[in-house]
């Protein structure tokens, strides 16, 4: 009956239902919808939808890090801040995607910036690999141009279209757009480990670290990651991303803070983006193994609707 396909639409919300008719009755086909992201976004799950984390690696002469659920982050943190080797992220490959997708009919894979890490050509591979295999199943890859917590934006999008029954191709549609509507911004205090694999000159990462000074910047439009202020203190370069907030259209949009063990500075910033900015809607969460890799301890990732 037609109330009985309303009320199974009603509590399947991550599948979609297409009726046919045949020889007089309605037949259901339902397909499983999955969003999938490497942990790059600092999710582990979500609520009332199939989720995967797929995690990338952190890795050191002397240890591994593995950026799931059972990483203590505090620990990983605590061990690379004197730790003075070599170090480096390890994207997933292929096979590791692969087995993210598995099962599921509509696909929504969203990674780390391809600027910065293999995980979008990886995630790529899987998603010809699994057409291929599949004739019926589609995979979209969104490269978020990004990390954290515009990831975490990007997939909770994807959520909230996947709850209205948004059909796939207008999802795809629709994420695309909404993509054009969020930024990045950060602040780092030590260099360390963007040196430690060769992405910043030593010399510059031991400026840094010396003399007070704090990296703002931005995600560009390429999905590389742009120093644009140099601040003395955490003081005036929370202030600095306020102000750059403001100037990138922020007005009533979302607003996510990530930090690296800085609560005390996340909840500083929340309160000068509340005043400067009094209808954004804010929140507050902790990085995970690799952005915290990246952020080091004290930094702060702001992902943000410009809007």
């Amino acid at each position: 009956r037609v109330t009985d396909i309303c009320l199974l639409g009603k509590y399947l919300s991550t599948l979609k239902i297409y009726y046919v008719a045949v020889c007089g009755r309605m037949e259901i086909h339902m397909r499983k919808l999955k969003i999938i992201a490497d942990s790059s976004a600092d999710i582990l799950s979500l609520n009332d939808i199939d989720f995967t984390s797929v995690p990338l690696k952190i890795m050191t002469d002397k240890r591994e890090f593995i950026d799931n659920e059972d990483l203590s982050v505090s620990e990983m943190v605590d061990f690379l801040d004197h730790y003075k080797g070599k170090s480096k992220s390890s994207c997933p490959n292929a096979d590791e995607w692969l087995s993210a997708f598995e099962g599921a009919d509509d696909i929504f894979c969203v990674t780390i910036t391809s600027a910065l890490s293999g995980s979008y050509n990886a995630a790529c591979s899987a998603k010809q690999i699994y057409e291929d295999e599949h004739n019926d199943r589609r995979v979209f890859v969104v490269d978020s141009l990004s990390a954290g917590p515009e990831l975490r934006l990007i997939i909770e999008k994807l959520q909230e279209y996947a709850k209205e029954g948004v059909a796939y191709d207008e999802m795809c549609k629709k994420i695309k757009a909404y993509q054009q509507k969020t930024g990045l911004i950060f602040m780092l205090k030590s260099l360390k480990n963007f040196a430690n694999n060769g992405r910043v000159s030593p010399v510059l990462a031991k400026l840094v670290g010396l003399v007070g000074i704090c990296i703002v910047g931005r995600a560009s439009d390429k999905g590389e990651l742009d120093p644009i202020d140099k601040c003395r203190g955490e003081i005036k370069s929370l202030s600095k991303i306020a102000e750059r907030l403001k100037e990138s259209g922020l007005s009533k949009g979302r607003v996510v803070i990530s930090h690296c063990q800085n609560e005390k500075g996340a909840l500083s910033l929340k309160a000068s983006i509340s005043e400067k900015i009094p209808h954004a809607k804010i929140e507050i969460c902790e990085c995970r193994g690799l952005c915290s890799f990246y952020a080091e301890k004290g930094g702060i990732l702001v992902g943000f609707e410009k809007m």
